[in-house]
């Protein structure tokens, strides 16, 4: 017998085998499971301004606030196509120099929106540019800080055509008749967040939302195919800058309530600038281009739910519209 209350060497021995074994099947080997991970085939390398960007996000602590996992319950899916996997960190893991190792960047907190799909859900960089500068311009109910040190105020004289003018709108910049520009650091930041896209999974591999599934099998079988909600895709693609009541923002983004384009009786203007984005900087920030992240049902139920809220009243359009117009357009690079 290892008699453990009198013989205080056999306790020590036996509570190291037990401390050891439980550090190597709870720790020591799901971390050498890890080393296995690989990224995507659809996954790229962050680049030198992404990698900066990611130094800046640590620096900022901004995982306090925000997290970038996705969890495989219906209640996540606003912010992901899928729950996330170990491979969608593989570029993120990298040292951030000899002495010290990046940290988690997955976050426990959702102070703030997750960000695992945000360059999908959100690519235009003015809108993160705004965010940046003064969040409650384009979130009203917004409590994360302002960073204002990324930006830098001068006169229309100094602009050069390497700067980028931050959209401000006048009552909202303290700088009387100068203009925001980004600094490089606000750049990087914002490549950084552009950059967090979820790749597709490989071939027919599937990773979907377990809850979600099971509820919209039973309610295709009960009441055929679902239709996209177009109310429930514009807060999430267009309401971050178009706003919730189709305001816009004066000088940052045009509004869509009474608009002669969202109303005029032939819908392919519209259709075009949803597909192909839209360069106003003379007036506006640059729209991006929504070809390749929304399906033609997507944007005839986004465009037709413009068509017909604040005061615009005009006649609904189909994924068949969208589907001869898509094919004659070509996206404005960013």
């Amino acid at each position: 017998m290892l008699n453990l209350h009198r013989n205080h060497k056999n306790l020590v021995v036996t509570s190291f085998i037990v401390f050891a074994g439980l550090s190597t099947l709870i720790a020591v080997w799901p971390a050498y499971q890890m080393q296995d991970t690989q990224p995507l085939p659809a996954m790229a390398e962050f680049s030198k301004e992404e990698s900066m960007g990611l130094q800046l996000y640590v620096k900022e602590n901004c995982m306090v606030c925000h997290t970038q996992q996705v969890r495989n319950i219906e209640m996540d899916k606003v912010w992901g196509a899928r729950p996330s996997i170990a491979s969608d960190f593989y570029f993120s893991k990298a040292r951030m120099d000899v002495w010290r190792q990046s940290p988690s960047i997955l976050g426990s907190e959702r102070t703030g929106p997750d960000l695992t799909n945000v360059g999908q859900r959100k690519p235009g960089q003015e809108w993160h540019f705004l965010h940046l500068y003064n969040p409650r311009i384009v979130v009203k109910e917004s409590v994360m800080p302002a960073y204002p040190w990324l930006f830098v105020e001068k006169d229309e004289s100094q602009i050069t055509s390497k700067d980028i003018v931050v959209p401000v709108p006048q009552n909202a910049s303290g700088a009387k008749n100068k203009k925001i520009v980004a600094t490089r650091d606000a750049i990087h930041l914002v490549r950084y967040l552009q950059s967090l896209k979820q790749a597709p999974l490989p071939g027919d591999a599937t990773e979907d939302f377990i809850p979600y599934r099971e509820k919209k099998e039973t309610k295709e079988m009960s009441s055929g195919p679902v239709l996209p909600d177009g109310e429930k895709l514009y807060m999430q693609t267009c309401s971050a800058c178009h706003q919730a009541d189709g305001k816009g923002l004066p000088g940052a983004f045009p509004p869509l309530a009474k608009s002669s384009v969202v109303t005029d009786k032939s819908p392919e203007t519209l259709i075009k600038i949803i597909l192909q984005g839209y360069d106003a900087r003379t007036e506006f920030g640059v729209m991006p281009a929504f070809a390749d992240q929304l399906t033609d049902e997507e944007i005839a139920a986004i465009a037709s739910y413009e068509r017909s809220h604040w005061g615009n009243d005009a006649p609904a359009i189909t994924g068949e519209d969208v589907k001869q117009i898509r094919n004659s357009v070509t996206p404005l690079n960013q």
